[in-house]
């Protein structure tokens, strides 16, 4: 079984938001799939599906950004799951170029809170994560205000493919193909790459919500 994180903001104020791609990547994965919605625990809001032959849970954290790792954190430990086979988190990261990812089986939060949160609550930084280009903050940009603003149009397109290469490196990692989905997406996003997957059947299921309210900081 998997636990797959997406991070982001609750409220439709925060849609569109660099902050909230990791929510994207998961409504990407409930449309393919189509993932019932099984409502609100354990401070998430998630979704039960099968990926490739596999058991995944997808959540989406809904205590806002710096407090993710408590629901994280939470499903893990009621499933009692290993963050280094049964993980996935995915969320944006400003040090890599709008559309470009960059898959990691291990590493640090840099200066992302909600991955900060996580690595606390679970008290280790060796689980997979698939970070989603957003770009680099302006000079004279606020850091909090940058994530929290959406795309602009140019930014939009790249990501909006991001945002499905993401969700391909997904269903690839559950079927056991870490490797392979470094090899195709760790790289610049004009490179060519390996035609992806096709996507495992599904059955034809009412998809998981996309918003809800909850307590905590956006940034």
């Amino acid at each position: 079984m998997y636990i797959i994180a997406g991070l982001g903001n609750p409220g439709r104020k925060y849609d569109g938001t660099k902050h909230n791609v990791g929510f994207e990547v998961i409504d990407e994965l409930i449309e393919r799939h189509h993932v019932p919605y099984g409502g609100t625990d354990r401070k998430a809001m998630y979704g039960k599906t099968v990926i490739g032959g596999e058991k995944c849970i997808l959540i989406k954290p809904m205590t806002f950004m710096n407090l993710s790792g408590e629901a994280v954190r939470a499903y893990m430990d009621y499933y009692k799951l290993d963050p280094e086979e049964d993980l996935i988190v995915i969320y944006d990261d400003i040090d890599l170029d709008p559309g470009q990812l960059r898959i990691r089986k291990k590493g640090s939060a840099g200066s992302h809170n909600g991955m900060k949160n996580i690595i606390a609550q679970l008290g280790t930084d060796s689980f997979l994560r698939i970070r989603v280009g957003t770009g680099a903050k302006p000079e004279k940009w606020d850091l909090a205000d940058y994530v929290l603003a959406p795309f602009d149009t140019e930014a939009r397109k790249k990501v909006d493919s991001a945002v499905k290469n993401a969700a391909d490196a997904v269903e690839l990692i559950v079927q056991g193909e870490a490797d392979r989905a470094m090899n195709l997406y760790n790289q610049k996003p004009e490179k060519k790459k390996e035609k992806k997957p096709s996507a495992p059947e599904h059955a034809d299921e009412p998809e998981m919500v996309k918003n809800d309210q909850s307590t905590g900081t956006a940034d």
